[in-house]
């Protein structure tokens, strides 16, 4: 599995019970697993604007409308709706695009300090100083050590990948092997290869919103998704 040069498109293979119509497990690489992993970090706020709140099942919705109706005299001076309604992604050492637009994956990692005393470093820039009570606004270059580097070096993410994954369709995922593979059929009980299919699937922008959604509303999900 391999994304492509824009990292707009991520590949699947799944391998399919063709009289079920149902989806067994799908064979997985880096890209895909850290999809998913990007999902569950995703916060909620972000999570409804993705989906669109009247598409939601619950209440989650009606808490956003709410949210935007609510008068801003109704907030904290120093809080602000929007960072509830669109709230900024904390940079986790990955980048995976292929549900927001690049310039809201990830918050540059910045540190401030006063202007002129440096023993004190704030991740705001609206902090005061405890020292002068000037804002600590000067910002500071953050240099990445070894350890960010390796990481960059094998591809960022969250998992490495010189391991192939399996992950059935209900998500629950796994380093593969062939004896899991294995056992996996006799746990669905095939007793003949014939019925089955290997599929190559594509996992686009329009197919992540549909897992996304599809991840929090049924447990057959590469099924809902890739055999609808």
């Amino acid at each position: 599995m391999a994304a492509s040069s824009s990292s707009s498109k991520i590949s699947l293979k799944l391998l399919i019970d063709k009289k079920a119509k149902k989806v067994l497990f799908a064979e997985a690489n880096k890209e895909f697993v850290d999809f998913l992993f990007h999902i569950f970090s995703l916060p909620v706020g972000t999570i409804i604007r993705l989906l669109k709140k009247n598409s939601l099942v619950g209440s989650l919705g009606n808490l956003c409308d709410s949210i935007e109706n609510l008068s801003n005299s109704y907030m904290q001076p120093n809080q602000n709706k929007d960072s509830i309604l669109n709230p900024k992604i904390g940079n986790y050492g990955t980048h995976v695009p292929l549900l927001l637009p690049d310039d809201n994956v990830s918050m540059a990692r910045k540190y401030y300090r006063c202007r002129s005393h440096f023993n004190n470093v704030a991740d705001d820039p609206t902090t005061v100083c405890p020292q002068c009570n000037s804002h600590m606004n000067t910002e500071l270059p953050y240099v990445a050590g070894g350890g960010a580097a390796r990481l960059a070096a094998e591809g960022g993410g969250f998992v490495k990948g010189v391991v192939t994954y399996m992950v059935m369709d209900d998500l629950v995922l796994n380093p593969m092997s062939t004896i899991s593979s294995i056992t996996m059929l006799h746990r669905f009980n095939v007793k003949e290869v014939g019925g089955l299919e290997e599929k190559l699937v594509y996992l686009e922008m329009n197919e992540g919103l549909m897992l996304l959604r599809a991840s929090l509303q049924c447990k057959n999900v590469l099924t809902s998704v890739f055999l609808a």
